[in-house]
């Protein structure tokens, strides 16, 4: 794993909107509770209004997958959260419904699967940007066929890159972000990574472009 005493990687807020912080390195490194596929100091954004709200909890809620639509995130726009050049996109795999209330258990039992197919089962649709050398930032669980851009292409950090979404390894529409050494998450170390202003708690609901 990264010394966790380098200087970190200074990322922009991917979305306009309040997110409720989850799995955040300001916790506990490493944040999703394992060191593989240059997690440890990755954080996840989950859009809600601006009650700071997600999708209200009804009685679907713990008995039935839940329809995308009626979270706050989805199809929420995502912006660079750095400027770069696009090494890797992926954006064909479909969003699945969210699993909250007793689906959340049965989901959770196909995460072995999904780990044996590496970063691809986990990130689902992603895109990875090289910022500097030997640093690259990686966003995951974007909506299908929402990217718009390319392998090779110049992006400038708070431009739109596509949408949040719920593929890959995801319960409800989030964002994941990790910052490493390579582009490729199964062989990269994790690299620190920051905010202007910090580093945001898990439970904050966080408006990084309201200053």
């Amino acid at each position: 794993m990264s010394d966790s005493t380098e200087s970190a990687v200074v990322l922009q807020p991917p979305f306009t909107g309040p997110c409720l912080v989850q799995n955040s390195p300001a916790n506990r490194v490493p944040s999703h509770g394992t060191e593989r596929f240059a997690t440890a100091y990755s954080i996840d954004l989950v859009p809600v209004d601006q009650t700071g709200r997600t999708a209200p909890v009804t009685l679907r809620t713990i008995l039935r997958p839940e329809p995308l639509e009626r979270f706050p995130g989805f199809g929420m726009p995502v912006l660079a959260p750095v400027s770069g050049t696009v090494v890797a996109v992926h954006g064909s795999d479909h969003d699945h419904d969210a699993y909250r209330g007793v689906p959340s258990v049965g989901y959770a039992l196909g995460q072995r699967r999904r780990v044996q197919r590496g970063w691809p089962g986990l990130a689902g649709n992603h895109v990875v940007i090289q910022t500097a050398p030997r640093v690259y930032v990686a966003l995951a669980h974007l909506r299908c066929g929402s990217l718009t851009v390319a392998i090779d292409g110049r992006i400038e950090a708070g431009h739109p890159l596509g949408q949040c979404g719920n593929s890959g390894n995801s319960t409800e529409p989030h964002l994941h972000l990790q910052a490493m050494d390579g582009p490729d998450p199964q062989r990269a170390r994790p690299l620190p990574i920051t905010f202007d202003g910090g580093l945001p708690r898990n439970g904050q609901v966080w408006r990084g472009w309201v200053h």
